[in-house]
């Protein structure tokens, strides 16, 4: 398990030193704890990181030390911020995050979730040092929650938009891949195995006439083709 940590509230640097402490405490030692292979530090996601003052990041990510930096320390990680405009890019770097990711399944809401970008946030990350993490994802879908967002909706196309997601994932030359989501049926872009399901007012999507774990079998065979690129680099 990789953490998605949501600092809506916690815009200080001892609220988020009080949240990785936590998770090393209760989870550090769980042998589904997902580690970079290279380094062996937790990799966290951290959503809407633009909401902190960099300072807070800059105090939390130094390298330079500094009482409050988590470097060196039993905190430290591998940290991933959201790119959602392209000032995000160079903000995050000089902010010391590890890299970042993109988060939103549907092409074109953002910046950094606009798959004609990645080849060049892919090279940026790669002059700067860092990690870039695009996301895919199955569709979009969320005027459930949301009924003014339906521009944003992307279609499943029966597989085909996952497909071309990680088309241009791969072809970007990513460090590692994300994928958005596994079960966030109320966002439209769960993966796991789907069967009909009719409430009183609400049809949830299935994925017929396909399999009802088509999403994952297809995760696999985008993940072996990912791999099979990174053993030939």
């Amino acid at each position: 398990m990789c953490f998605h940590i949501e600092p809506y509230k916690d815009r200080n640097v001892s609220s988020l030193r009080g949240n990785l402490s936590y998770i090393i405490s209760q989870y550090g030692n769980h042998s589904a704890f997902y580690r970079h292979p290279g380094s062996n530090l937790p990799i966290y996601y951290i959503y809407d990181s633009y909401l902190v003052p960099d300072d807070q990041w800059i105090a939390l990510l130094s390298r330079n030390g500094g009482e409050n930096s988590v470097r060196g320390t039993a905190l430290d990680g591998v940290f991933l911020g959201l790119i959602v405009d392209r000032t995000h890019v160079d903000q995050l770097v000089r902010c010391g995050f590890d890299g970042y990711y993109t988060y939103f399944a549907s092409d074109r809401f953002t910046y950094g979730s606009t798959t004609s970008n990645w080849a060049a946030v892919a090279a940026r990350a790669q002059q700067t040092g860092v990690l870039f993490v695009p996301s895919v994802g199955p569709g979009y879908d969320d005027v459930r929650i949301r009924p003014w967002n339906a521009a944003n909706t992307r279609d499943r196309q029966q597989g085909a938009y996952f497909d071309q997601r990680f088309t241009a994932a791969i072809e970007s030359h990513p460090d590692l891949i994300s994928i958005t989501s596994f079960n966030e049926w109320h966002e439209g872009t769960q993966i796991e195995e789907a069967i009909p399901k009719q409430t009183a007012d609400r049809r949830y999507s299935d994925y017929s006439p396909a399999d009802t774990d088509f999403y994952l079998k297809l995760s696999r065979k985008w993940t072996l083709v990912y791999a099979q690129q990174k053993l030939r680099q």
